[in-house]
């Protein structure tokens, strides 16, 4: 076949690829018994040649999810070489260091087989509500304590599902339909993404994928090497103060630009937490590479050949390279920051081209029926058993000559739950839901906004909250000027506040109150444009001032 005709042929099976796997993850969805994957995309797909590496992933998908999964099939196949698996064998894993971050994330990966040889392998990842142990939540001190920890094995043998392990999994987790019912989801939309895999080789005529593979993650690889070659070769600092459980946490970084490579360092970064907000390598290397790819090569496939362009360092022991036994299940309230560490260090190396911190990490608690407790009125009451996790968010982080997104993912990207879904899979009224005035920080371009939600019980119940929210005590700061966004905060209504972290009841009659944090503003407030200020007036979303607070405590 000559050149031209090559070309167009790679490129038409690389728009199958992306199809596929989109595909691929909306089968997850649409089959998924966790409302936090059906409802809010919390989960990643993709597919990958024959030698672990990631081809192709879908649109639908949160960056830790997806980068740390990239990582993950080159494990399970040390594991289990492709040599010695045939059809309808899956494997799986939710182990926090073999795939992504937790136990709560089960990472799914089967081998498609074509003509009798293996042609490569689709792997998804989705998170199940509750694994078991303590829940979900960061109180643990060792990963033991988390819940069930399940290394690389055998979902299903030979198309025979592994009863023993669904039985164990059964046995050890609050609502074992829900988590069995996840794992035949992520098998079901791996087993999808074959069937088109093995289209599209028939379409085009094709043996296998190792060709046009290749190619595909060349070309991804030159194109990301020219962006970093593009940009000054220099060394850039950057740290930033969170609130942590106990104590503050100091992220701090160098990035550091060398002709064709880019390599992120976290040395100096504070040591292990006691709780559960450690981090493993491979969620920090996700969270950090994709902060830097938000500026750096973003219309480049994300795949192994453009993700191989960016190193990502920590020392071990410290909390972004947690060992075990490390407790990491609350590991995205610190691994989510990292973007906005990264971009700090991008803005010295790009001055004006990053956008200012946002309240990053989502504020996702999980409520919990409270057992034998008081109703309203003072007499026992027998409380429904019940767990949800529904997902809130902040504000985003001012944009160069734009206002930041209010209540916006980022960096997670998962959608918020409704909250029709919410209080229809539990006791739980959420009675106010709305914008949260003047929370982003005042600049020439503001800060997105967060929200203020009311819940309460429908009965008058007592009920638990599991709380992993960030931006409590030091919140989003400006860039260039601009004030830092509105702190988080956590409280009973008519009563005390709460710590952002950590388990606590919430007691029968009461109202519970999250409000989210703003993101950071950029430039001058006075050079703000008239005509956004009114609009932002007319909206009811402007602080009475139309300037936030003074500056926070920082490092």
């Amino acid at each position: 076949m000559t050149e031209a005709p090559e070309a167009i042929r790679t490129q038409l099976v690389w728009n199958r690829l992306l199809a596929i796997v989109e595909e691929q993850a909306q089968t997850l969805m649409r089959t998924a018994f966790s409302t936090v994957v059906r409802e809010a995309g919390d989960l990643s797909a993709g597919v990958f040649n024959t030698e672990g590496e990631m081809l192709a992933q879908a649109v639908t998908g949160t960056p830790g999810h997806v980068n740390a999964m990239a990582a993950s099939v080159g494990k399970f196949l040390n594991r289990h070489p492709l040599a010695t698996l045939g059809p309808g064998d899956v494997l799986l894993t939710n182990d926090p260091w073999d795939g992504t971050g937790h136990l709560n994330d089960f990472t799914v990966v089967t081998p498609i087989f074509h003509c009798g040889r293996p042609v490569g392998l689709f792997a998804s990842t989705s998170h199940i509500a509750d694994v078991g142990g303590r829940g979900f939540g960061p109180d643990a001190s060792q990963v033991f304590e988390e819940g069930l920890n399940i290394p690389i094995g055998f979902l299903f043998r030979a198309g025979e599902p592994n009863q023993t392990l669904l039985s164990i999994l059964a046995a050890n987790v609050r609502d074992p339909v829900v988590a069995q019912g996840d794992l035949y989801s992520l098998a079901a939309c791996n087993d999808a993404g074959g069937r088109e895999l093995l289209n599209t080789l028939n379409d085009f005529e094709l043996t296998d994928l190792d060709r046009i593979g290749q190619a595909i993650l060349e070309t991804s690889e030159r194109a990301m090497r020219r962006e970093i070659a593009a940009l000054p070769d220099g060394r850039h600092h950057y740290e930033m103060r969170v609130d942590g459980y106990d104590a503050p946490v100091d992220l701090r970084a160098t990035l550091t630009i060398a002709g064709e490579a880019m390599r992120i360092d976290f040395a100096g970064t504070s040591g292990l937490s006691r709780f559960g907000i450690n981090v493993p390598l491979p969620y920090t290397q996700a969270y950090a590479s994709f902060g830097a790819r938000c500026i750096v090569g973003n219309d480049i496939p994300n795949n192994a050949g453009s993700l191989g362009c960016i190193a990502v360092s920590a020392p071990p022991g410290c909390i972004l390279n947690a060992l075990p036994p490390a407790a990491v299940s609350a590991r995205h309230a610190i691994g989510q920051m990292l973007p906005d560490v990264v971009l700090g260090c991008l803005e010295q190396a790009l001055p004006g081209q990053t956008p200012a911190e946002g309240a990053s990490c989502i504020w996702n608690p999980v409520f919990l029926g409270a057992g034998l407790g008081l109703d309203a009125q003072g007499d026992n009451s027998a409380s429904e058993d019940f767990v949800i996790n529904p997902i809130f968010n902040g504000g985003a982080g001012a944009r160069p000559a734009k206002d930041g997104l209010s209540t916006t993912a980022f960096p997670s990207g998962v959608r918020t739950t409704p909250t029709e879904v919410n209080e229809a899979t539990s006791p739980l009224v959420i009675w106010r839901k709305e914008y949260r005035p003047g929370s982003g920080g005042a600049g020439q371009f503001r800060g997105g906004h967060g929200q203020i939600i009311e819940i309460a019980h429908r009965e008058g119940a007592p009920f638990h909250i599991s709380k992993m929210f960030d931006r409590i005590r030091f919140p989003a700061r400006g860039r260039a000027g601009g004030a830092p966004g509105q702190p988080g905060r956590v409280y009973l209504k008519d009563g005390p506040d709460l710590s952002g972290k950590g388990k606590d009841l919430v007691p029968a009659g009461a109202v519970l109150v999250l409000e989210t944090p703003g993101g950071g503003g950029m430039g001058d407030a006075g050079e703000r444009d008239a005509d956004a200020v009114r609009a932002d007036m007319q909206a009811g979303i402007a602080a009475e001032d139309c300037v936030t607070s003074a500056p926070s405590e920082q490092v």
